[in-house]
Parts: C-alpha cells; structure tokens; sequence
C-alpha cells in the first residue's frame, strides 16, 4: 500500500513468486526508487468539481443557450429575419442556400469548440464514456451512433435544461460571492483597528453563503455527475443541428420538409416544391424539426474522406474578396459607427473630429474620396442638395450601420467569454449578419458615398451656421442706430 492509499501493483512487488509479468521475483529495486514508487500513486482521481466547477458552468451556459436558438422560433427566426437582413443581401449575398450553410458552419464550428473545452475538463473523470468524450462526439457526428444513449428531446431535454440553468444560476451567485468575499478580507488586512469586530461579522457571514452556495451549486459533485449534464446537453444540440438543417451521417442534405415539427405551424418553405420526403436523426421524447435546405456544405465525394465537422465549416474559411479575409471587419465596423455618430448630429462635427475620421480612412478609401471630390467646390448653400444627401445617407446607414453594429457584437460577446465567467446575456449574432462576410469593394463603395454626403452637409451646416452668426452680428449693430434714431424723432 503506498502512501496515497493506492495499492502497489503486483508487478512491483519484491516478493513476487506467481510468474507475473513484468520484474522478475529475484529482481532487487535501488532503494530511491521504491521509495519514489511509494511518493506516486498509481492515479489519480479528484472526486469533486472544486474550483473547476465555474469552468465546468460556463460550458454549460453556452450549450443552455444554444440548445435555445435551435427552437423553433429561433429557426424560423433565423430563416425569415436573419438571411433577410438588407445589409446581409447588399453586400454579403442574396443566396439563402449559401447563406444557411453559413449558419450552420457556424454553429457546427462553435459546437465543436465547446465539446474540446469539455472534453478537457473531462480528462479526470472515471466514467469511460467521459473520459473519451471528444472521440465519442466526434463518432456520433460521422456516424450517428448514439451508444450511450446521451441525444434527448422534448420534455427530457426541457427537464435537463430546466435543471442545468438553476445550477448555473446559482454558480453564477457562488462566484459573485466569492469575489466579494475576496475583496472584504483584502479590505480588513488594509483597514486599521477601529471597527475590526463589525468586520469580521460581515466576513464570517459572507463566507457562511458561500459555504451554502457551494452546497447548492456544482462546487461538490463529481467530475461525472456535471459530466453527464454536459454531455447530453452536447449530443442533443448536435442531434438537432443534424435534423433542423437536413445533415445526414456523412454530411448531406437529407430532407426538406414544409414544417418545422409536427407541433409546430411555422411554414419554413412556401411553396410545396420544396417539400420532400423526410430522414432524420432519432431522438428520444417530444416532437422533432424538420430540415431546412441548406447548400455548400461538402456534398462533393472528395469531402466523404474528411472528417464532419472538415466537411461542413470549410464554408467559415472568407473568401479573399471579403473584409473577413482582409482582417478589416472590425474596423470597418468601428469606422461606420463613427460616421453614423457625425451625420446624426453634423453641426458638431469639428476640425479635430474630421482628422480623426480620416486617421481611419484605409489607403483604398482615401483615394476613392480624393476622386470623388476632386473638382467639387468649397460652396455648399444648396438647400435641397443638403437634404437630399441627408435622406441617401440615413437611407444607406439603414441597411449598413446594422452589420456594423452585429460586429462589434459578435466580437465583445466572444471577447467577454475568454475573461470572465459571468457572461453578458447572449444576443445570437451570426457571422453572416456582420461585415465578416462582407464585399470589400461594395463596402468601401458605401462607406466612400457616406464620406462624400457627409462632407457636404458638414460644409452645408458651417456655411448656414456662418451665416446665421453674421445676420445676427448685422442685426446687433444696427440696433443703436434704430435706438438713436427713434430718439430724435
């Protein structure tokens, strides 16, 4: 027996006389070493989450909320609201079939993600079936093998989902109380004599509540207990991904049927041509969706060799032609916001802010707009002219400012995950609603029609502002004239 508890195995036993494999009975270990076979345990196993339990949270609040943007409404959402977007089908495409495949390698790319993360947590548990949950899943992604029984729908998975979200909750109170607890022993260590007992009350009782809360959250169960939740959770999503948008077990679109469910009245097809026989993924419990049609997403017999998930985001890889490719979607995101900041309020657009606009200006813009203005004068008194590149910039910031402002969202809400783990409440944003996707050239070409009408209403505004300040100065030094003039009479 070492020291750890764990038996010695028999092979390292001196007094081995059964014929075992491994070190002969006659063999005779130098000292240092069984003293060091004694120090190490054969393994090593950690029965409760501990610390790791807001890891093993975070996991499952990102599977909480994207089990829910495979409901229903959220794919009809997605279908009737999402590809639609105006922006999307300027300057991304006007191709619902790629635009699909684009969600859906996007959610197949942040499901696969989610399952590394688990599976890394996961590498301590003493379930089999956990410890190898990553090949697991990605067997039941090839194949459609479900040998655990893990794919749930319907109540099931509602009854699951119902009881993940209260354990995060209260992690999620566990680790505000923790920090705060932190913060109160630092301020005591800092705080001078006076007061000290009332101090120490407070603290004691803080540490009480996350005594409780530890009790309540995922701080003492086991590594298989969380696994579990995690891995249903997991399968499930994956299962529904498969059936929503028609991917059979290796890849292929499989069926378009009218409805989203057999519960559900939602029309996702119009037209009865799109309807077709259905072949879906097996689930447990509840009704099942139907499949979208969804094109680009490896249906060639080149991509039968790779692997699901190979197959099925090469579509996320951005075009050379894109702002994604270009690494200029954030950017553009910022810039646009910026100018839709200045033709909201022009009058208060000065010479500082207009540097600073052009300090973003890429060397691309910068020459369209050198083009675009050559030749136009310094005067800018026409009324409806004004008016008429007011209207045309609102009118082009309606369709372009949403892709921006999706950017800045997709980036922050991933940004927010890898620093903290009480996340900012998820809002869905898709790749394919943001500039990520987006024509460089059609939008440097909005961006350079935003430029050029926001320079002339600047103009328009200090020009009328010139002359509204003039009038007024005319006015002030004629009102003594009128006063002495008035006296004579």
């Amino acid at each position: 027996m070492t020291l750890s508890g764990h038996k010695t195995p028999k092979w390292l036993n001196n007094n081995n006389n059964n014929n075992q494999p491994g070190i002969p009975a006659q063999t005779v270990l130098p000292k240092w070493l069984n003293r060091l076979l004694k120090l190490i345990p054969i393994t090593t196993h950690q029965t409760h989450l501990g610390i790791l339990t807001f890891e093993a949270a975070a996991i499952i609040s990102k599977l909480l909320n994207f089990n829910s943007s495979l409901s229903d409404p959220s794919i009809l959402h997605l279908k009737q609201s999402s590809i639609t977007l105006l922006g999307t089908r300027k300057i991304v495409s006007d191709d619902d079939s790629f635009l699909l495949s684009l969600a859906v390698a996007e959610l197949l790319h942040t499901l696969r993600l989610t399952a590394h993360s688990a599976s890394s947590l996961l590498k301590v548990a003493r379930e089999t079936s956990l410890l190898f949950l990553g090949p697991n899943f990605d067997d039941f992604a090839e194949s459609g093998r479900d040998q655990y029984g893990w794919v749930i729908a319907g109540r099931e998975l509602e009854a699951v989902a119902r009881r993940a979200e209260r354990g995060v909750s209260v992690t999620r109170a566990l680790y505000r109380e923790m920090e705060a607890l932190a913060a109160m022993e630092r301020k005591k260590k800092e705080k001078s004599n006076g007061g000290d007992d009332e101090w120490e009350m407070k603290i004691v009782w803080r540490r009480n509540e996350v005594r409780r809360l530890k009790e309540k959250s995922y701080w003492n169960q086991s590594f298989d207990e969380v696994g579990i939740i995690i891995a249903k959770l997991l399968f499930s999503c994956l299962a529904r991904i498969k059936l929503v948008f028609g991917i059979g077990d290796h890849g292929y679109v499989a069926a378009l049927p009218r409805c989203l469910s057999g519960s559900s009245a939602a029309t996702v097809f119009p037209d009865d041509d799109d309807r077709r026989s259905s072949v879906g993924v097996g689930v447990r419990g509840g009704s099942v969706s139907g499949p979208l049609k969804v094109g680009g997403i490896g249906f060639t017999k080149s991509g039968r060799d790779r692997g699901f998930f190979e197959r099925n985001t090469k579509v996320l890889k951005a075009p050379s032609s894109t702002l994604g490719a270009a690494a200029l979607a954030l950017h553009y995101a910022n810039l646009i916001i910026v100018i839709e900041k200045m033709v909201r309020s022009p009058q208060l657009v000065g010479e500082a802010a207009r540097d600073d606009l052009y300090s973003m200006l890429p060397s691309s813009i910068r020459s369209s707009l050198r083009s675009r203005l050559r030749g136009v004068g310094f005067s800018a008194s026409d009324s409806v002219l004004a008016r008429e590149w007011k209207d045309a910039l609102v009118r082009i910031l309606g369709w372009l400012s949403p892709l921006a402002h999706n950017m800045i969202k997709w980036q922050s809400e991933r940004s927010f995950e890898q620093h903290s783990f009480v996340m900012v409440p998820k809002t869905n944003v898709l790749l394919l609603q943001t500039l990520y996707f987006a024509n460089k050239e059609k939008t440097e070409a909005a961006i350079t029609e935003l430029l050029v009408g926001l320079n002339y209403i600047c103009r328009f505004g200090r020009q009328m502002m010139n002359a509204k300040t003039l009038l007024e100065c005319s006015n002030f030094k004629g009102w003594p004239n009128m006063r002495q003039s008035k006296h004579i009479d």
